[in-house]
């Protein structure tokens, strides 16, 4: 039987035995946020009024994901289903939404309105690989765009839960502040720029690019399913020793294999030490930092590129 045939028997079954069963806490409004950013942003806005589930893994890939059965019947008992939107979740418009009675849930594309980056000829390759839009729907790793986005969320807070509407926008205004003040951190610690081009296995970092006037050249492209010809690969090189770029970017949740490639030719044809800095996705908690964390260290590595690199 197909997936979507499965997961539709399933939520039939349930409804057929009675009222969905709440799996989060009583009392509290429910909400599933496809993954980690969302799901950190909804905590922040809602505080103790809240109780969140993810439903994708922290530091794994996200764009090919599939949701189980156990993940629609949280999806089926939610009060509030938060997603990304701009094409990163391929699987639920096709497969999730149609089997889902929407009558009691709100549910929130949190970049519905907000201004996307298109993605060029080459990158709709990607479509192929399960990216499924015609954006770049990596907004959350912007300050800019993922205070627009929390922005967003807090309405929908209020939308379910009006009753708690000054308790939301407290902790809105103090999560809207923090991103405003990393927003102003780039602008200010990017703003005298020696460089304005960076070297990243993934090539997520489209809306800090855009916000901020740099450049990326990625190896992977904007998912982890394309992998580099030899010729890429080459092509790197040469611009990285044309260039006199000498840092190296990385996502720890990925392999650094390319990197560690790109990594011994630059410094076999040039002789000059070359680094591979973290640049994180903010897929999950790692290293010991939260989703905000991650963005203020991300900062500090591309200054260690773009300005002092």
């Amino acid at each position: 039987m197909a997936v979507v045939g499965v997961l539709a028997v399933a939520l039939a079954t349930i409804f057929i035995l009675g009222e969905p069963q709440p799996q989060l806490q009583e009392g509290k409004v429910s909400v599933v946020a496809t993954f980690y950013p969302l799901a950190y942003m909804v905590q922040e806005i809602g505080g103790d009024h809240v109780s969140v589930r993810v439903l994708i893994p922290y530091n794994t890939e996200v764009h090919s994901w599939q949701p189980s059965v156990s993940d629609m019947i949280a999806l089926a008992n939610a009060d509030l289903i938060v997603l990304n939107g701009a094409g990163l979740e391929p699987w639920f418009k096709e497969k999730v939404l149609p089997s889902l009675n929407l009558t009691r849930t709100v549910v929130l594309d949190t970049t519905e309105g907000l201004e996307l980056l298109a993605l060029g000829e080459d990158e709709h390759e990607a479509d192929e690989h399960g990216h499924g839009g015609e954006y770049d729907p990596h907004t959350w790793i912007s300050p800019y765009m993922a205070e627009r986005q929390a922005e967003r969320i807090y309405s929908a807070l209020v939308e379910v839960d009006p009753k708690n509407s000054d308790y939301y926008s407290v902790r809105w205004e103090s999560l809207k502040a923090r991103l405003n003040s990393l927003d102003a951190q780039y602008q200010q610690g990017l703003a005298n720029r020696s460089r304005n081009e960076i070297i990243t296995s993934h090539g997520a970092y489209g809306y800090l690019c855009s916000r901020y006037g740099f450049e990326q050249h990625s190896v992977i492209g904007l998912t982890a399913d394309k992998q580099p010809s030899v010729q890429e690969l080459r092509a790197l090189v040469d611009l990285m020793v044309g260039h006199n770029i000498s840092v190296l970017y990385v996502d720890p949740a990925y392999s650094t294999s390319y990197m560690d490639t790109l990594k011994s030719e630059l410094e076999g044809q040039t002789g000059m030490e070359v680094k591979i800095l973290k640049l994180y996705l903010g897929l999950g908690p790692i290293d010991g930092k939260d989703y905000l964390d991650q963005l203020a260290s991300n900062l500090e590595s591309l200054k260690s590129g773009l300005v002092t690199g």
